[in-house]
């Protein structure tokens, strides 16, 4: 009976929190300073959001694992922070391994494949994308549909206001439910709606907090959110528990300690994303 609990949770990791860029240092090293990747397991099934620095890091801690590797990535989208992990994702350059890249329809003139794998090649790169052999497969889907990853996993998607378009991600699976709301801004009737329809009632809300609502005003045109406004989302659709994510790179650890404590102090729990740090993810209510 143990095992079979065991095998039916669901775990979420983090290997990347930052936002922007990367900001290594003895500044941030209590949260972390390399950019966004969130590993989300699923009994023995494992999801990879987010390709940013952070990917490294998992690569190397998960690197002795016996293969093959079989996985999905889902990208919020391709600004560079989000992706910078990729062309060092050792799996994509062994042939045994399954790779299923996601990637929102962001109205841009390129698709998600040829953006990504020109990132992986000259002069951007050393030519890193003729050396994949593993079997990927790119899937770009239209934002605000539902994805249907197999085995009993349901990802439901809504556009976020953020420049050039992101992907907010939720996770369905073994009666719990995940929101990843990474690269937001706030204030846009249509994006909110379906962000907090997104939300409802899930049990774990990772949310961008990169500003406070002083620097809101001045930067909204960076496309991310508030501690504040991460609190409010929250409280709105019954989430419980919120993680604030995507931290400022100009933020060091003791001001980002200050903010979160102001933000737990609002609302009880809330915590903030920090590189190692793993959660179980418990059904709302229980």
């Amino acid at each position: 009976m143990r095992a079979a609990r065991m095998w039916h949770r669901m775990k979420v990791r983090f290997w990347g929190v930052r936002g922007s860029l990367p900001t290594p240092g003895r500044k941030t090293v209590r949260y972390g300073g390399n950019t966004s990747c969130v590993e989300v397991r699923l009994g023995e099934r494992r999801i990879i959001l987010d390709a940013g620095s952070g990917l490294v890091e998992f690569v190397a801690a998960t690197a002795a694992e016996p293969g093959p590797v079989n996985t999905d990535l889902l990208l919020s989208h391709t600004h560079y922070d989000h992706i910078c992990g990729l062309p060092f994702y050792a799996p994509l350059f062994q042939s045994k391994n399954e790779v299923r890249i996601w990637t929102g329809r962001l109205n841009h003139a390129v698709s998600a494949e040829m953006a990504l794998r020109s990132s992986m090649t000259p002069p951007l790169m050393p030519d890193m994308a003729s050396l994949i052999r593993a079997q990927v497969t790119y899937h770009e889907f239209e934002v605000g549909s539902a994805l249907d990853l197999g085995g009993g996993v349901t990802v439901r998607t809504a556009m976020l206001l953020h420049p050039g378009g992101c992907v907010g991600y939720r996770i369905e699976w073994s009666g719990r439910a995940m929101v990843y709301a990474t690269d937001t801004a706030h204030g846009d009737p249509t994006t909110d709606a379906a962000l907090r329809e997104l939300c409802q009632g899930a049990d774990l809300l990772i949310y961008d907090a990169m500003l406070t609502d002083e620097e809101f005003p001045s930067r909204i045109a960076w496309g991310h959110s508030t501690w504040r406004e991460a609190v409010r989302l929250a409280d709105s659709c019954g989430v419980r528990q919120l993680v604030l994510f995507h931290h400022a790179p100009f933020r060091n650890d003791k001001a980002l300690a200050a903010l979160v404590a102001e933000a737990a102090s609002v609302r009880p729990g809330t915590i903030a994303a920090r590189e190692g740090l793993e959660l179980t993810v418990r059904r709302n209510g229980k």
